[in-house]
């Protein structure tokens, strides 16, 4: 396994191309191209704005709304999204696996890699409503973000490779994972505050067992409360603990999809 794994690294050539790929697959034929990788989280965070603010104004403490909403929601976009792409990845791309020597791990991580793109190209349009609505962006907790974007980085596609190598085998997955995904959605604190469920509840406790509840309140920390309590970013720990879990996540999805390899060309 572990020698397959060093492998990558000479295949990081197939990758960007294979990602580069996807991307511009993506808006073939749309006439604003890649423009539409700013537009739509910009829409949607327009659309979010008009509603909580005119149509249902929210109560929460939260304010404004849209943007702790949008905090959460613009990560959670790039792991559901890859997640889910990954579950049928391997089944639609048969005439690769079918190769002898194609490398079929590198398909999920392209999954992973092209919904990252995505993620960063909606950063700059959340700054600049960030600085729109006078949110400080501060140094030292700021450094901590590649840190959070590592460890999202690994658990997605820790996740992507487990997903991919048991779609191939176990086709109903994929469209159970759908209604996972959704459950999954709201187990997470990115439409409510974790503020706002009583420590040392059950509901708590849960909470803290969801491995995507620690992106979403750095995320949230480092982005929407910075400086607020006052200090060094708050949630480190609890992050550096997801940091290590999701490596060892990583190394067993690695693990299966390398133990079902060989059967992957017979199922697609």
């Amino acid at each position: 396994m572990f020698h397959n794994l060093a492998q990558l690294i000479r295949y990081r050539g197939l990758i960007e191309s294979l990602v580069a790929r996807e991307l511009k697959a993506r808006y073939r034929g749309s006439v604003l191209g890649f423009f539409w990788s700013f537009i739509n989280p910009l829409l949607l965070l327009l659309v979010y704005s008009f509603v909580f603010e005119f149509v249902l104004p929210n109560r929460s403490p939260e304010k404004p709304y849209a943007l702790f909403l949008f905090c959460g929601l613009l990560p959670w976009t790039w792991f559901s999204s890859s997640v889910l792409e990954a579950s049928g990845v391997l089944i639609s791309s048969g005439n690769l696996i079918k190769k002898v020597l194609f490398p079929a791990e590198v398909l999920p991580i392209v999954t992973v890699l092209s919904n990252m793109v995505h993620f960063l190209f909606g950063l700059p349009i959340l700054v600049g409503f960030l600085i729109y609505y006078r949110r400080p962006l501060e140094l030292p907790e700021i450094l901590w973000f590649p840190v959070v974007l590592l460890t999202q980085l690994i658990l997605t596609t820790g996740m992507a490779l487990i997903v991919s190598a048991l779609t191939v085998h176990f086709r109903d997955l994929k469209d159970i994972l759908g209604n996972l995904m959704t459950f999954w959605f709201f187990a997470t604190p990115i439409i409510y505050p974790m503020t706002g469920v009583e420590k040392g509840s059950l509901q708590h406790t849960l909470l803290n067992l969801n491995p995507f509840t620690h992106l979403a309140i750095s995320y949230q920390e480092l982005l929407f409360y910075p400086g607020n309590p006052p200090g060094p970013f708050g949630h480190w720990r609890g992050l550096v603990i997801l940091l290590f879990a999701s490596i060892g996540l990583f190394l067993f999805g690695y693990f299966l999809f390398d133990r079902l390899r060989d059967s992957f060309a017979e199922e697609v």
